[in-house]
Formats: structure tokens, sequence, C-alpha cells
């Protein structure tokens, strides 16, 4: 028995190489701040187990050794000055020392400054919307767990419920930087493996780090209650080389390019209503069957039903004009950026002609971009590339010639630079068009920001300010906030449209225009 006593805090104390292969203990992730967050876990748990052993042989050895069939009398005595001394000291130096390391690793998770990458992370009833600021990239990120793994009808993959049509790719050994904020409710973006779990709340935005340390697939979901398909709603994390992060990058672009050129093309084609179909309860399936159910019945009181509806047996053109631009007020979504005109011709043709509805109505893609649709092209999942290149492979044909591509259109741009002077009205129109483009999320479109986390333009000291200081605050952004560096993104053009509608616009009205000469010579 004595012999058991003993190896127990020998078992307790052991290394954190052995408590870590532990089924049930907390995992150490392949970031710095999770390992430092398992260390902080580790130290706490043999804390509490000193305590508890400590607490618990005393009141075992006294039950044993001072009971009353061993002839032992109950002491008499209180209000000893020295033991409410003694335990309240005690406890509070305890804590004292839980607290400095525990101070110290939120001091550190909590400290996103010089990221060399920073992602928007967006959540939505079910889905994550990942934007890169720095290389203009965005796309949606859903669940592709077969329907038929998660009503029972096949058996369930090893990545059950943990696996997504298009993962967030990450280079290792850089600190990405992440803004979070939600569309509809709270959602809580979650990866075990880099100790990052934040709150995504809509009309705030959250912020949170993380430097990935080796190569590899990492996996989490949605840590917050935010809806009957909460449990669908799975993180998947690809972490890249160095090289092989650029070169997805540069194959994103293309692909996108390549996709434009798809979706424009696709313009001038007519579908069969076979076809039209078939892709449409494709598309239904994957994007719509989790509201509206996959019978169209939908959810009494929460998801209308899509059989006889007024929508689908309604006007063409507001069927699509819904599906494209969502409904304010309620959960119906904008699917502009999400599909192509293609394949929400194809949705709604499905949806007007399935469950009964019968109406004969096929929509084409050209009907869907002549209803002033923005949805021609997009960076969706079904149109980005699955695969990423492995550390070991070799650069391939294909990518030498998607960079010569890229090198050869970044210099044509570059070539094309038009410095001519624009009359106000036309630096308006262009500059509404870009801020709408890249500053909308930050600044909303009245441009009243997001209070607490982007600072409202109207009136602001960077308005009403010399032109020059805001032209610095665009070009070169601002360290240390989440006001990123605009002069790789957008021609000089485009930036002294922007500046000048900032400057002009939501009562502002300073008269002021800045021209592309204005921004080239920034700085000289």
């Amino acid at each position: 028995m004595k012999q058991k006593l003993y190896g127990l805090p020998a078992l307790l104390f052991s290394p954190s190489i052995l408590a870590a292969d532990m089924p049930l203990n907390m995992t150490q992730g392949v970031t710095e701040i999770s390992g430092r967050v398992y260390n902080l876990h580790m130290i706490i748990l043999y804390i509490c187990c000193a305590i508890g052993i400590l607490v618990f042989g005393v009141m075992i050895y006294s039950m044993i050794n001072h009971r009353k069939s061993r002839g032992a009398v109950a002491a008499n005595f209180h209000e000893s000055t020295k033991v409410e001394i003694a335990w309240t000291l005690v406890p509070f130096i305890i804590l004292v020392l839980m607290a400095i390391p525990a101070t110290k690793t939120l001091i550190a998770m909590e400290d996103p400054s010089d990221a060399d990458l920073t992602i928007k992370i967006t959540g939505s009833q079910w889905k994550w919307h990942y934007s890169y600021f720095d290389h203009d990239l965005e796309f949606y990120s859903l669940l592709s767990t077969p329907r038929e793994q998660i009503e029972g009808t096949e058996v369930k993959g090893e990545n059950y419920l943990l696996e997504v049509d298009k993962p967030l790719v990450l280079p290792v050994n850089k600190k990405v930087r992440f803004l979070m904020t939600s569309d509809d409710v709270i959602h809580s973006w979650w990866v075990p493996a880099f100790a990052v779990k934040k709150d995504a709340n809509p009309g705030f935005i959250n912020e949170a780090w993380t430097r990935i340390d080796k190569p590899g697939v990492y996996r989490g979901q949605c840590a917050e209650l935010c809806g009957k398909d909460h449990g669908f709603m799975p993180i998947v994390v690809e972490a890249l080389s160095e090289v092989d992060f650029d070169k997805w990058v540069i194959a994103q672009k293309q692909q996108a390019n390549n996709a434009e050129a798809e979706a424009k093309a696709a313009l001038s084609k007519t579908l069969s209503m076979e076809e039209l179909m078939a892709k449409g309860e494709q598309i239904y399936l994957a994007r719509c069957a989790a509201c509206h159910q996959p019978n169209g019945a939908g959810l009494p009181g929460v998801f209308p039903s899509l059989i006889g509806s007024p929508i689908t047996i309604g006007p063409v053109a507001a069927h699509v004009d819904i599906v494209v631009n969502g409904k304010p007020g309620t959960a119906m979504q904008a699917f502009a950026k999400q599909l192509n005109a293609t394949e929400i011709a194809a949705v709604v043709t499905f949806e007007r002609n399935a469950w009964g509805n019968d109406s004969g109505d096929t929509v084409q893609a050209a009907d869907v971009s002549s209803g002033g649709s923005s949805s021609a092209a997009s960076n969706d999942s079904s149109t980005a590339i699955p695969a990423t290149l492995p550390a070991s492979q070799p650069e391939t044909e294909q990518v030498k010639t998607a960079v010569a591509e890229t090198a050869s259109k970044v210099v044509e741009e570059v070539e094309a630079v038009v410095l001519d002077d624009l009359t106000m009205d036309e630096l308006m129109a262009v500059g509404e068009k870009v801020y709408m483009t890249h500053c909308v999320a930050c600044h909303q479109a009245a441009g009243t920001g997001l209070p607490g986390a982007f600072p409202s333009l109207v009136g602001s000291p960077v308005i009403t300010g010399p032109i020059s200081g805001h032209l610095d605050v665009v070009i070169n952004g601002k360290p240390g906030t989440a006001m990123q560096s605009f002069s790789s993104l957008l021609t000089p053009q485009q930036l002294a449209a922007v500046v000048t509608y900032e400057r002009n616009a939501w009562g502002n009205n300073s008269g002021d225009t800045v021209q592309a000469s204005d921004v080239v010579g920034h700085g000289n």
C-alpha cells in the first residue's frame, strides 16, 4: 500500500513528454503559442494535483489516526490569528504564482503586431469566408462531407464533418494575423493545433494570430452554437512551405482569371433543361439544402418552404434577384460572390421546376447577367484548384507558365498606367467603385466604420487633414492597425480616385481632387 502511495506523486509529476502521450490530455499543437498554452496547462495541473494530494492526504491521515475508536479527543480552539493569516496568505501566494505565467501567455496570445500576412475571416450560416488582404484573394470554405454519410446511408469517412471543399492555405514560419467578424450570428473560429479560438461577432472585428512551425493539415470547427447546422461548419488549414505558398497564390490568381474568362464565355451559351436541372440540383444540395431542406420544404417558422412559394412560382427576375442579392434582415445570403452566373441560373431553374413546382421556366447565365448580377466570376471553392504542391515536388511547367504569364501581366499593367488628369465627376465615379471593392468591408458603405475596430471616415482627421497624409495612409498603410498598404493592389489612377472620393463623399465635401501624378510624385 505504501509503495502505491509513494508511486502516485512520481506518476503525477512525470515529465511533460509522458503527459503529452495521454489520450485525454491537451495536445501540444504546432505553434509557439500552443506550446506555451500546453506548458501553462501542465503547470496549473501539477499545482492542482499537489494541492489535492496535500489536502486529501491530511484529511485521510486525520480520519485514520485521530478517530474516536483510538481514543482521540477533539481539540478545543477557535479564533486563531495565525491560522487565519496562514490560510489567507498561502492561497494568495499560490494564485500569484499561477497568475504570472498565465498573464505572460495571455499577453503573447493577444499581440498580433508585425504580422507578415493578414486574413479576414467572416463566419456565416454555415460557412467561412477567407479574404487575403495582401494577395487580393478571397473564397468560401464549405463542408464537403457527402450528405449520404450525414444521413447514415454510407459509411462515415476518416474526417467526417471535419473536411471542406477548399481549405485555408497559410505559409509556415510567417506571422499570420486574423481579423474575425460575422455576417449574421456569433460564430467562433477554433483550431486547437494553433491554440486559436476567437469569436466572430456581427458588427465587430476581433483579432488573433498564429505562426505555424511545420507544414501539414490542421482541423478545427466553429465552437459557438450558431444554429441548427452548427456541427456542419468545420475549419481546415493547410500549412505550406513559403515557396509552395507563393506557387499556390500564383495558381489561384491564374485560376481566377481562367474562371472569369469561362464565366464570360458562358454568357453566350444556352443549356438545356436537363443540363440546368442536373447542375442546379448539385448546387442546391451543396448550398441551399441546409436551410430549405433537400425536399424544399424548409423549416416552418425558420426557413420558408420553396414548394409553391411566391418566389419560385412568381416572376423569374425577382427569384434571380433574391438569390443574387439576398434578403436583408433574414438568413437569406447574397450568392453573387459565391456562385457564378451559370450556377445561379441553374439553381434558380432547379427550384422553379423541382418538388412539383413544374413552372417550365429555364434561366440562362445571360438572364442572370442582364439582371444586374455581379456574379459572372468568383473566387468560390467551385472554381479554385483543390490541390497544392507538396514541398518536395519540383516546379512544373504549369507553374512556370503561370509565373511567366502573371509577370507579363504585371509588366503590361505597369506600362499601361494612365497619368492623365480626370475631372471631379470622373474621379468620384472611379473612386466609388474602388472604395466599394476594397474599402467597404472595413469602413462600411456610409464611411462610418465599425466603432472600436475601424475608424469612421466621416469628418475624420485623415480625411479633413493634409492630402499628403491621406495619400500616405492609403499607399503605405498604418503599422499596428488593420489598415493595409494598397500600393501593390491599386494603380496610381485608382489610388488618386479613391482618395478624392473619400475626401468628398458622406458630407466631407473638401473640394479636393487628387490626380495620378500626385500619387506617383508622393514622397519625392
